[in-house]
């Protein structure tokens, strides 16, 4: 998908680099996968604000995506590729040969037409769906689930894809978008190919408006704030955070280096982590 640069004609456009949609061939979404978004604003289910800077924005619908992809041996068509305001990737619509029609997450040169596949019978061709043992080494696979059934909960972003790198007893190594390697066990599915709309990266907002549509309200930096209000408030002018324990969070918490995954449960399956200790 390529993006175009807009020409300077207000100062919101003059930076701005936007898609220009070239690949999607259907406007208005199936109204039958669609479901409602209840808007939080960042509040929980008292009432109180725990996400901050959120709020506002353009009202949305849900686009409901099969991640699970198990209508094996029936093949699907392409009949769609549309936008989807809640992802990066652009969506496909499906239709099996017995009528029904889904959403997956478009991969990369699937066009309207294609013929799509899953189980053990389809090709290595973008867009088909099998399980991690029957994929051979070195292919690309997106929507990776981990667990068998689950549906697909790994590498859905714009332009992401995984690579298949070893095979051992039950599970498959795979090194994700990050660098990092891990296993995975090889009755989980995954999709061929790479996620579109990989120049999405490429995209400029161009103005605060864009974001503020997106539901994103301004931040607030803490230097800016009092003492009272942030641990990095206070001074003279433009004062530095000025702290031994380096930059923190309003609550006092290491903001810069501090690990933010915690799953002892699920450390056994990483063979090398994206960053090193």
């Amino acid at each position: 998908m390529p993006t175009k640069r807009m020409k300077p004609t207000s100062p919101g456009r003059r930076h701005k680099i936007a898609a220009t949609y070239s690949e999607i061939t259907k406007k208005t979404p199936e109204k039958s996968l669609l479901a409602p978004i209840k808007k939080k604003g960042g509040r929980n289910h008292t009432g109180r604000i725990t996400m901050k800077n959120r709020g506002g924005g353009n009202k949305r619908r849900y686009r409901i995506i099969d991640f699970k992809r198990q209508k094996d041996g029936m093949v699907a068509t392409v009949i769609g590729i549309e936008y989807d305001p809640n992802r990066t990737c652009r969506i496909a619509l499906l239709q099996y040969e017995d009528g029904t029609k889904t959403y997956i997450l478009a991969p990369r040169n699937v066009t309207d037409g294609a013929q799509l596949l899953s189980g053990p019978d389809a090709d290595i061709l973008p867009g088909n769906c099998k399980i991690l043992r029957q994929i051979p080494l070195g292919t690309l696979v997106h929507n990776i689930e981990l667990q068998p059934g689950r549906g697909g909960q790994m590498v859905r972003s714009a332009g992401a894809s995984a690579q298949v790198m070893a095979k051992e007893g039950n599970y498959a190594t795979l090194r994700l978008p990050s660098g990092e390697m891990r296993m995975v066990h090889m009755d989980c599915r995954a999709t061929i190919g790479e996620v579109g709309n990989a120049e999405h990266e490429n995209e400029r907002m161009g103005k605060a408006g864009i974001n503020r549509g997106k539901g994103r309200k301004p931040h607030v930096r803490g230097v800016v704030m009092s003492p009272r209000d942030h641990p990095h408030g206070g001074g003279e002018a433009k004062s530095p955070v000025g702290r031994r324990k380096g930059p923190v969070d309003r609550w006092g918490n290491k903001a810069i280096g501090s690990p933010t995954r915690s799953n002892k449960r699920t450390d056994r399956f990483i063979v090398r982590r994206r960053k090193k200790k």
